[in-house]
């Protein structure tokens, strides 16, 4: 006897054919993104590094005014202190690209935590880059600086950060590439109603009268 076309819609649409569950669980998801944020702040070290390591270096001199020591710029229409926020600026970007190509290989399937992860990883991040490369770059005391150097001499200027919305350019850059990579690539929901064909109901030999046969 087939199966009332009720009980066969309602028992099956829903049900997975290949037996597996929507995605992690709840706590393997929480476990997940707090994996992913970690590594994603801790990679900011390397950010810092390359930050220190490419910025251009900002030219300062010292020299005595009526008793005192003051620095100034060197050349006071560089750009390189500009440079230096661009160096950052670009170097975010990339990290951004990179850290949302590998969280997104990686865990495929991860849900809502997993992306707040991402991003929140990367603006801690960025934060760890900034101190990085200013703990790495020249002193913080020009003056003490200059007068260890001596008057006229040009030494480098701590390396800062000027404009400090460069921080959000790596989550910015992270988010948009997942989001973009899990609409073009991510795994597709099954259709419910795709998967089952219609109910048909039987059809019975007639017989010679039109009734149904024996």
């Amino acid at each position: 006897m087939p199966p009332p076309v009720g009980a066969h819609a309602v028992g099956t649409a829903y049900d997975d054919p290949h037996g597996e569950q929507d995605g992690p669980g709840m706590l393997t998801e929480a476990r997940q993104a707090a994996v992913t944020l970690v590594a994603v702040a801790l990679s900011g070290a390397l950010l810092g590094v390359l930050w220190w390591w490419l910025a251009p270096r900002v030219p300062l001199v010292g020299d005595v005014v009526d008793g005192s020591w003051v620095v100034y710029l060197k050349d006071s229409e560089g750009e390189q202190a500009v440079g230096v926020d661009g160096t950052f600026t670009l170097l975010a970007l990339g990290f951004g690209v990179l850290s949302a190509l590998v969280v997104f290989l990686l865990r495929r399937r991860g849900g809502v935590p997993l992306v707040v992860a991402l991003g929140v990883g990367a603006f801690l991040g960025s934060l760890l880059a900034w101190r990085v490369g200013v703990w790495l770059g020249p002193g913080q005391d020009v003056i003490a600086r200059a007068r260890e150097v001596g008057k006229g001499t040009t030494f480098s200027a701590p390396l800062k950060l000027g404009a400090k919305g460069a921080w959000l350019a790596w989550p910015f850059a992270a988010l948009v590439v997942h989001l973009g990579l899990t609409g073009l690539f991510g795994p597709r929901d099954p259709d419910p109603y795709a998967q089952h064909q219609p109910y048909h109901p039987p059809r019975y030999p007639q017989g010679p009268h039109g009734g149904k046969s024996a």
